[in-house]
């Protein structure tokens, strides 16, 4: 960012009495103008989009519909216990996947 450059358009937010107190308080600690702190803050951010979530709330759906009917058959006393570890695999399966779309790393 070039320190010279001159600044000639107008961008305006809304934000709540609160937010902007918040954010004033911010830049006055970060001993930068409003504008220095907006831009930098804004320039700086790193966002991740979500593009597709279609394959993991797929397999979140099939997970439900499986603890749907483990839990018909243990109230119906079909059995008295279940092992769970096939479930808690698929859950871990899915974490990872949406854990890989934030961009960050899962550590259980």
């Amino acid at each position: 960012m070039s320190e010279n450059r001159k600044r000639n358009v107008t961008l305006t937010i809304r934000v709540t009495p609160g937010e902007k107190d918040a954010i004033l308080k911010k830049a006055g600690q970060a001993k930068m103008t409003l504008t220095d702190y907006l831009v930098t803050a804004a320039l700086s951010a790193q966002i991740f989009v979500a593009e597709d979530l279609k394959p993991a709330l797929t397999e979140l759906k099939r997970i439900g519909n499986n603890l749907n009917q483990i839990t018909t058959k243990i109230n119906a006393g079909v059995f008295k216990s279940y092992n769970f570890s096939e479930v808690i695999g698929w859950q871990a399966r899915l974490y990872e996947a949406l854990i890989a779309i934030g961009g960050k790393p899962w550590r259980p």
